[in-house]
């Protein structure tokens, strides 16, 4: 760690909101459709990559005959029906906001997630205010785990990515923050508490973990 932690950078799903364990509700029901069941390995290798990526290789796994945008406008059209009664903030994320807000180092949003669905998901829980900025799956040309995403950030923020902390809760976004050499922070969630987290300075026990402000304090 180079320095104080000046910016920190969010992943959304599954570590701001839940909505990793309701895009494993929506794989399954998109797999059962066509008469299979959803394999947990292909779901751990999908976590936190960009849908055209996740999505060709839940197609290729299974040997569909859709084509990506068909499958993603399924995607579309199941979470449409879930996101307003099931979308829930994670344990700690609001508050984790508040107080970075407060001692005014700023943040921002980087999800492997599409503009349209950070829009769907803020439009039912808006925690934009939050956030100098986001970047999402359309400002990248390489997604997590390619550190593109958090080197994008931290030229964003003006900072050394030595001097940004990343909040991950997968595998591939873990990967993406220790390359591009951040403070990386892995929060699993009980969708990835399997996953290899190797290369982050702290395995975190949730976002109310106190040892993340002990961190951002240093």
């Amino acid at each position: 760690m180079s320095g104080p932690v000046r910016a920190v950078a969010f992943d959304m799903d599954g570590l701001l909101f839940n909505t990793e364990l309701l895009y494993e509700d929506v794989g399954r029901i998109m797999v059962e459709r066509r008469g299979k069941q959803l394999s947990y390995e292909l779901l751990s290798e999908m976590m936190g990559r960009p849908a055209r990526v996740s999505l060709q290789r839940m197609i290729d796994f299974y040997g569909f005959s859709d084509s990506v945008a068909e499958l993603e406008a399924e995607n579309d059209e199941i979470f449409a029906d879930i996101l307003p009664q099931r979308l829930e903030p994670m344990p700690g994320a609001i508050e984790l906001l508040q107080y970075l807000s407060h001692a005014a180092v700023p943040c921002a949003l980087t999800t492997s997630s599409r503009a349209c669905f950070v829009e769907r998901v803020m439009a039912i829980h808006d925690l934009s205010g939050y956030f100098s900025f986001r970047l999402t799956a359309e400002d990248v040309v390489n997604g997590k785990p390619d550190p593109e995403i958090y080197e994008t950030a931290a030229r964003r923020f003006d900072v050394a990515t030595q001097q940004m902390m990343v909040l991950e809760d997968s595998q591939n976004g873990c990967r993406a923050a220790v390359a591009a050499r951040t403070v990386s922070v892995a929060v699993p969630g009980a969708h990835s508490r399997h996953h290899d987290f190797s290369g982050a300075v702290l395995r975190a026990d949730g976002l109310t973990d106190r040892r993340v402000y002990q961190l951002l304090r240093r």
